[in-house]
């Protein structure tokens, strides 16, 4: 297959901000850790490995040994679990939401991504193994994003009533009940092939033999990547959230988050970026049952906005917290932050949106001394048919043309 590279800066797609992190200037130097060339990584690798706690790795494993056990895996995913009770291994992760069967292609080019820096990594040092991981937002609840997926030009949209009003907690719970009448359009679309055959029966064994989101999306990213060793995690855990709980009781308590966050805001849009995620005055929800909403402070005490829900005083607020950490989930602030607690994390791919706000971090993970991962921006790429490509080219119209606003491409 014929492949042709443009630079992300000349596609229109990516953001200033991004397109000058690509080019590093000197002005965004202090908004990361160092930038994702095999020297740093392996360095920071290097520092990873002693700085990673043997308990929290004891407890990552014992977990994740306890999600795998509904799936089959792979003899290379089974040795990178085991793996992780090492100190000599770290991790490359990226992240993204439950799309309905995998939903966005760059779902799969982010995991794509992830595999290889992790092989090359572990190639490049005898004393490094490192391990891709694909962290699962599981308790992400914005259903109206992920339950859909584009086939020939067509919407496959799931849209069962009691999930209608966006307000039923975090997605990683929802049923899988009516999943069926999904399968029956796809079928009919794909029509008889073998590939068509793999990949209904992939959705079938995926959505309509497990019962909830998490675990389908877990044996779909499973089936796809287990031969090349991805781990998945599932962080919606008590076990992991316990080694949470010192952050939880600091935002609590001195809202750390917010304030430096903020104060780095400012300096990025003094230095003329645009802010993608702004913080608010507790980066928290609460989770429990078909509820995930803001924890807010009001008049004095702690509350969960819009429900009938308050705590007395921050010390029974505390208590709950020692006793039900599963109950407290951070937003897009403190998400990275428990990701690199919980895991012994040297680098996190993702886009460019998810990328725009990890450089809003680094003075938070400072604060708190957690050390931050190198970013990377995940590959891109475009399918392009031969008919299309012999189209072009009759036309004299090259491929980075075709990234230009239409009424520009119409003018030349």
């Amino acid at each position: 297959m014929p492949t042709h590279s443009i630079p992300f800066d000349k596609t229109g797609y990516f953001s200033k901000i991004i397109c000058d992190y690509i080019n590093h200037p000197e002005n965004l130097d202090v908004f990361y850790r160092g930038l994702p060339n095999q020297e740093t990584l392996i360095e920071h690798a290097l520092e990873r490995q002693t700085q990673f706690p043997d308990t929290h790795r004891d407890v990552l494993v014992k977990v994740l040994e306890e999600q795998y056990k509904s799936i089959k895996t792979s003899g290379e995913t089974n040795v990178n679990i085991q793996a992780l009770s090492s100190a000599k291994t770290v991790t490359v992760t990226t992240g993204h939401q439950l799309n309905l069967f995998t939903g966005p292609l760059y779902f799969l080019y982010k995991i794509i991504s992830t595999i290889n820096l992790a092989e090359e990594l572990s190639k490049k040092n005898d004393n490094l193994q490192v391990v891709p991981i694909y962290w699962m937002a599981t308790e992400d609840h914005d259903f109206e994003e992920i339950n859909y997926f584009n086939l020939n030009g067509k919407k496959f949209k799931w849209s069962p009533e009691r999930y209608r009003d966006n307000d039923n907690g975090a997605v990683g719970c929802f049923s899988t009940e009516g999943l069926e009448d999904i399968l029956k359009l796809l079928k009919a679309e794909l029509g008889p092939s073998h590939n068509a055959e793999t990949l209904v029966s992939l959705f079938k064994k995926g959505y309509l033999e497990h019962d909830n989101l998490a675990d389908a999306t877990r044996y779909i990213a499973n089936e796809l990547f287990k031969d090349y060793g991805l781990v998945i995690i599932d962080a919606a855990h008590k076990d992991l959230k316990r080694l949470f709980v010192p952050a939880i009781l600091d935002e609590l308590r001195n809202q750390t988050s917010s304030t430096v966050v903020q104060h780095t805001t400012e300096k990025l849009e003094e230095t003329g970026y645009n802010v993608q995620v702004t913080p608010r005055e507790i980066n928290l929800f609460y989770l429990k049952g078909d509820m995930r909403e803001r924890i807010v402070y009001v008049d004095g005490k702690h509350a969960v906005n819009d429900k009938n829900i308050t705590w007395d005083n921050l010390a029974q607020l505390e208590v709950e917290v020692e006793e039900y950490p599963e109950r407290f989930s951070p937003n897009v602030i403190m998400r990275p932050l428990y990701q690199e607690l919980i895991l012994p994390n040297i680098c996190y791919i993702g886009g460019g949106g998810e990328l725009a706000y990890w450089l809003e971090l680094k003075d938070y993970f400072d604060k708190v001394n957690v050390p931050f991962p190198i970013l990377l921006l995940r590959n891109s790429v475009l399918l392009m048919t031969a008919k299309q490509s012999k189209k072009l080219e009759k036309l004299n119209i090259g491929i980075e043309e075709t990234f230009l606003r239409q009424h520009e491409l119409i003018n030349r």
